[in-house]
């Protein structure tokens, strides 16, 4: 009998251990509910990555993300529609003062796109084009033929009728590139598109067709090499005429990606990428999500095609996060 009641007060004792524990370290099972999250086709994939990874370890939060522009990420995050706005550009003083809080988790560039069928594609390559080339085609409507930009000699024979295209959409990629070209998104020209899939899509079906995109709708995520229809026009930074070595890291998604870690590809339009929220996260689960995302959830950038943050900028962010 003796026996029995000692059994039964060890039990006893290691259950409110147990308890105690539980107590003292918040578990998994704190964590739930429903954390909201729209904007940026360029931060969009990765966001998708992050959810993945961060819902496995916490199963009772659900992370409902939907892309839709800078824009639309800004707006839904300031009127308090979503817990976190994805934004792929620099916040203004305006959108700060009406409590905008941003996150940077991580980088990426923005890069010209054309036709893999272009006719005048080796040259564009070995030669690649100026910013004030870029000017020409975007903001001031010069240049309406390819001849013009791969050789002014050339200016007879068959049309090659240059077709311009931008964004159509409130986004970070737009005003990412009109800020290379001195300018804000409003400005550039062109057949506006919708969406990072949409303008990549338009491009590969317009021989004459050039564009920009975000790298990871321009590069393979499985592959890596550049994705069918489209190629990346080589920047000529230097103004040379020649993409020299330096200069020539478009081949593949990893070439770039280190390019734009090192700073040889220019910023812009290269940029931060940004989570949003109204003032700091007053929902818990968003509040833990981002922390992750500047912790653990550093280690899946680079295999999702991403830059990662310096280790300076990962604790400014931390501390603008707040306390635990």
């Amino acid at each position: 009998m003796r026996k029995i009641i000692a059994a039964l007060l060890f039990m006893g004792l290691i259950s409110a251990f147990q308890t105690a524990d539980a107590q003292e370290k918040p578990g998994q099972e704190e964590l739930r509910g429903t954390v909201t999250i729209s904007g940026a086709w360029a931060l969009y994939p990765m966001a998708v990555k992050w959810a993945e990874e961060f819902q496995k370890l916490y199963p009772e939060i659900k992370i409902d993300i939907a892309a839709g522009g800078a824009g639309k990420g800004m707006a839904d995050a300031l009127a308090g529609l979503v817990d976190i706005g994805m934004v792929s550009r620099d916040i203004n003083a305006t959108e700060n003062k009406r409590g905008a809080l941003g996150f940077a988790v991580t980088k990426d560039a923005v890069v010209p796109t054309i036709n893999a069928d272009n006719p005048f594609l080796s040259g564009l390559l070995a030669k690649g084009l100026t910013r004030d080339a870029f000017i020409t085609i975007w903001i001031t409507g010069e240049v309406s033929d390819w001849k013009y930009l791969t050789d002014t000699s050339a200016a007879g024979g068959a049309k090659t009728e240059l077709h311009v295209y931008t964004r159509s959409d409130a986004c970070g990629a737009a005003e990412t590139w009109a800020k290379f070209l001195g300018k804000q998104q409003e400005d550039l020209i062109g057949v506006g598109v919708y969406g990072d899939p949409g303008l990549a899509e338009a491009v590969s079906k317009d021989i004459f067709g050039i564009g920009y995109n975000n790298i990871n709708y321009v590069y393979d995520a499985t592959t890596k090499a550049q994705l069918e229809g489209l190629r990346v026009v080589p920047i000529d930074s230097n103004e040379d005429g020649l993409i020299n070595s330096d200069e020539d890291f478009y081949g593949g998604r990893d070439q770039i990606i280190a390019a734009i870690a090192e700073g040889r590809y220019p910023s812009p339009p290269a940029r931060d990428l940004y989570f949003v929220t109204k003032g700091r996260p007053a929902v818990k689960a968003a509040q833990a999500f981002i922390r992750w995302v500047l912790t653990d959830g550093q280690k899946y950038v680079s295999e999702c095609g991403y830059i990662n943050l310096t280790d300076e900028k990962i604790k400014e962010q931390l501390e603008k996060l707040g306390g635990e």
